[in-house]
């Protein structure tokens, strides 16, 4: 259920940001269309670009789609998409492209790059987003899930102000992470994490909903809205929700909620007409 929430709530945020940015509204009341780019740091093994070819809407608002990682997982990555002739084919949009490999860690396809990266060396980072034929003038969304709270505080806080100074036109950050880490079953979570030597450098930014939204606001984004992973599963549509609750028995309900409340998905924005702190819920969860 805790992926069901997480894939599919990102999924309608990441909707709802291609849909606005694509169509974003100019001074005069005009509308604006444009493709849109979408950039995954730390990508790892997602599917999210197969998906969006499989939708129209979804298709036709994606100008390049930028898949960022380590050199161990871009490089893994390149071996399996290689290894598929489906995967291969949905890459190059026609038998007149070419995908192009350098080295066993980047894949260049028409609209879809896997690129190995650090993000926190930024100057690096651009070498390889200019690579891919990344547009700091054109609408962009950024992704990231369970990535910066990997990470030290200011690495990440670095990142998300050269995103926010770099792009010059209207740009989405779609996070997803932990969150309430400062309660007991928080302090329980981290714990146990660190016991495994799995510690989360970035776990100051994930003290409650409030901090995920300040640490976007203090390095230059417009505005965030925040919701846990219970207020996301709630908003998704009852029939889907009935639909994988019936999948198998599930019966743990308590332990589900105060996990899900110890995660949580953020979008924040920079740009003028494209999003609204006063917005309900309803609106920025709609149907794409």
């Amino acid at each position: 259920m805790g992926y069901f929430t997480r894939v599919t709530g990102l999924k309608r945020l990441l909707d709802t940001a291609l849909r606005r940015l694509s169509s974003a509204k100019a001074k005069d009341g005009s509308t604006i269309a444009s493709k849109v780019q979408v950039i995954s740091v730390g990508a790892g093994y997602d599917t999210l670009y197969w998906r969006l070819q499989q939708e129209k809407n979804a298709r036709s608002a994606l100008r390049n789609f930028v898949e960022v990682d380590l050199p161990e997982v871009a490089a893994k990555k390149c071996f399996m998409i290689k290894k598929s002739k489906a995967l291969m084919e949905a890459v190059a949009s026609s038998e007149d492209d070419d995908v192009r490999l350098k080295g066993r860690t980047d894949l260049h396809g028409s609209d879809y790059h896997v690129v190995a990266a650090d993000f926190t060396d930024l100057d690096g980072l651009e070498r390889k987003l200019d690579e891919c034929g990344v547009d700091y003038a054109c609408p962009t969304v950024f992704l990231a899930e369970c990535a910066l709270v990997y990470v030290a505080p200011n690495a990440g806080n670095a990142l998300l102000r050269w995103c926010a100074d770099k792009f010059t036109a209207n740009v989405a950050f779609v996070d997803h992470e932990q969150v309430n880490l400062g309660d007991r079953f928080g302090r329980v979570m981290l714990e146990n994490l660190n016991a495994r030597g799995c510690g989360l450098p970035g776990a100051a930014a994930c003290e409650n909903r409030a901090s995920q939204i300040r640490r976007f606001r203090s390095n230059g984004w417009d505005g965030a809205r925040c919701w846990t992973m219970n207020e996301a599963y709630a908003l998704l549509p009852a029939s889907e929700v009935d639909r994988v609750e019936q999948l198998e028995l599930f019966d743990e309900r308590e332990l589900m909620r105060q996990l899900f409340d110890h995660y949580c998905l953020t979008i924040a924005w920079k740009g003028e007409g494209i999003f609204d702190s006063e917005e309900n819920d309803a609106q920025f969860w709609s149907e794409s």
